[in-house]
């Protein structure tokens, strides 16, 4: 992910810092979501069955409630879209790579996803069950021979997978309102009980024996992927990363829109309830994320921040891939039975340790990946990725 993330741009739009950092925050903003699977009881199986609910701060406003209710607000489904479209950008990257040298195009990229998946497939299985990197390693797939035909098949596709995939969220919402409201689902005690004191083989076999429930999501949200990585490419080539006046006009206007919509839309699908968490998910998140885009990048622009936050978030996203898979690893060693445990023995003392848990993983990665790129050029993952797919001569 990262090495595509990282290639040369177009002479016309030279790249921007800005890259990294979109990536940096990406990755920390995704652990921002999934340290509530880690932490919740079932972990990976009580994802289906309800158990990452949000407290309801209207019934019960209290501080704890208040601060999870934000916390997640910010966070679910937002990052996972902004990171769909930085794939995107660096898929749009590497195909104008391939046309400045004069090389055929897909050429060599299908080995590159097929390693991908496999990346994906052993993270799948050894680490976390909602792995997204099987998901676009497919999707990259499809968009790379997108790439390869004309501005008009492409707009098309990316208008109608969108369309599709709105479509289906919207029916899987109207269904779920039509439904009569039932008591509220049990997570299952052996996940429960497996997750908490399992052994780590269990864990494998339980992910392996429940592979399709457990890859629900990508199937889902297929069409937005497609949506989201032709976005990203129409973003880089009308030059939102770069270091122009037009660039900064993109910015601008993607900060405006992407707020000024995203945030109420996402409010109210958050105020909507369970009925409504598809919809805020994977519909209403992605137009924040493009908030988000334009906002970090208007603050970048304006040097709103200290250049050491926009380094220590520009070298996560220099070690993408590496920093995804670790932050996984460190979670399930903290909070799985077979490591220190801790979801079974601070579960119900609320949410403030898990807000503190991400704090500590995301400085782990930070000063990880900063002390790593003192003395390497590119993060561990990332250079495997490198020497298996580097040309033979």
């Amino acid at each position: 992910m990262a090495e595509t993330l990282l290639a040369p741009a177009a002479q016309k739009t030279a790249r921007l810092p800005l890259l990294d950092v979109l990536r940096g925050a990406a990755i920390l903003g995704t652990l921002m979501t999934n340290v509530w699977i880690f932490t919740s009881p079932g972990s990976e199986w009580g994802v289906l069955q309800g158990a990452l609910k949000p407290p309801d701060p209207l019934a019960d406003p209290s501080v704890a409630n208040l601060a999870e209710s934000v916390f997640r607000f910010l966070a679910d489904g937002k990052f996972l879209a902004l990171l769909t479209v930085l794939f995107g950008v660096g898929l749009a990257i590497q195909y104008d790579s391939a046309a400045r040298r004069g090389d055929p195009w897909p050429g060599r990229y299908p080995r590159r996803a097929a390693f991908l998946f496999v990346e994906g497939t052993v993270h799948f299985v050894l680490v976390f069950a909602w792995d997204v990197l099987m998901g676009y390693a497919v999707t990259a797939l499809l968009v790379a021979w997108l790439l390869a035909r004309s501005e008009k098949v492409r707009r098309r596709a990316m208008w109608t997978a969108g369309g599709l995939h709105l479509a289906l969220i919207s029916l899987v919402t109207l269904d779920s309102l039509s439904r009569p409201a039932g008591a509220p689902k049990a997570v299952d005690p052996d996940a429960v009980e497996l997750y908490a004191h399992g052994g780590y083989p269990a864990q494998i076999a339980f992910r392996l024996e429940h592979f399709l429930a457990l890859r629900i999501e990508p199937v889902i949200s297929f069409g937005l992927l497609v949506f989201l990585f032709l976005l990203g490419v129409r973003l880089h080539r009308a030059g939102a990363f770069t270091a122009t006046a037009e660039g900064r006009r993109v910015r601008t206007r993607l900060a405006v829109w992407g707020l000024g919509l995203g945030l109420p839309l996402n409010t109210a699908t958050a105020l909507g309830g369970a009925d409504f968490y598809l919809l805020g998910r994977y519909g209403a998140a992605p137009l924040l994320a493009l908030g988000y885009i334009g906002l970090i990048g208007v603050v970048l622009d304006r040097r709103w921040v200290p250049a050491a936050a926009s380094r220590a978030l520009g070298s996560v996203g220099r070690t993408a891939l590496s920093c995804y898979v670790a932050q996984n690893l460190l979670c399930m060693l903290l909070c799985y039975g077979i490591g220190l445990g801790l979801a079974e023995r601070l579960g119900g003392t609320g949410p403030w340790w898990v807000m503190g848990l991400w704090a500590g993983v995301s400085l782990t990665l930070v000063a990880g990946s900063r002390l790593w790129l003192r003395r390497f050029g590119h993060g561990p993952l990332e250079a495997v990725q490198r020497t298996v797919l580097r040309p033979r001569r």
